[in-house]
């Protein structure tokens, strides 16, 4: 082999080596940037900001919202007749689900911390025997056990998407039932959080009746 094959070869080699050298001690690829977390949702949407008290929201959303379920269906006595009052319409079916969907979207507004009354209001809360508990003591109680008022809070929802399903089979024996258990459920929060003198006068008219016929009325 002549020497300048010889140089040429030694030249292939060291090419094809430093090829290989540098494939091997190239860059490395990137590495994979892991996935963007999504962001806190009210980074996204905004602080949700209150306008009115619990008071106020429940006068003008939520009991208006429950009146579309309870006037659907009902038993009125007119001159010695019993009447029965039932959605017989598209249209009185699509109240009864505009009040369904506002109680199951509205209520969670109930969620977002809000002052239990307007300024200066302190319900009627005064006196001996008061009616009523005060916004101070609301709120203590809510403090105290936050889950049972989110308890109280999903047990609302839950008759709303009830009745959205009621809705969508037109069923009238299951809207009176429906219409039952919005009234447990709007009753068992109010006796918990607003009038706690309905429960004791309840349990009153209770020991009362047990007393006159032996055995408590259902």
């Amino acid at each position: 082999m002549t020497r300048l094959r010889i140089r040429a070869s030694a030249a292939t080699c060291a090419l094809v080596l430093g090829a290989a050298l540098y494939g091997c001690s190239g860059p490395k690829p990137a590495a994979v940037a892991p996935a963007a977390q999504p962001e806190p949702r009210q980074a996204l949407w905004g602080d949700m900001k209150p306008v009115v008290s619990v008071k106020e929201l429940m006068r003008d959303l939520i009991d208006p919202a429950s009146d579309y379920v309870f006037d659907a269906v009902g038993t009125v006595i007119d001159k010695k007749r019993h009447v029965e009052r039932i959605p017989k319409t598209d249209a009185d079916w699509d109240r009864i689900r505009m009040g369904a969907v506002t109680l199951a979207e509205g209520v969670y507004l109930l969620k977002i911390p809000r002052p239990f009354a307007p300024p200066g209001d302190e319900n009627n809360s005064t006196g001996p025997e008061p009616e009523e508990l005060s916004p101070a003591q609301i709120k203590a109680k809510l403090e105290k056990d936050p889950v049972l008022w989110n308890a109280k809070i999903e047990a609302l929802r839950n008759v709303g998407l009830e009745v959205l399903e009621i809705v969508k089979k037109k069923d009238t024996k299951e809207l009176w039932e429906a219409s039952y258990n919005l009234d447990q459920a709007c009753e068992s929060c109010h006796v918990q959080y607003w009038y706690p003198g309905d429960k004791a006068l309840l349990e009153k008219v209770d020991r009362e009746l047990e007393r006159l016929y032996g055995k408590p009325i259902k």
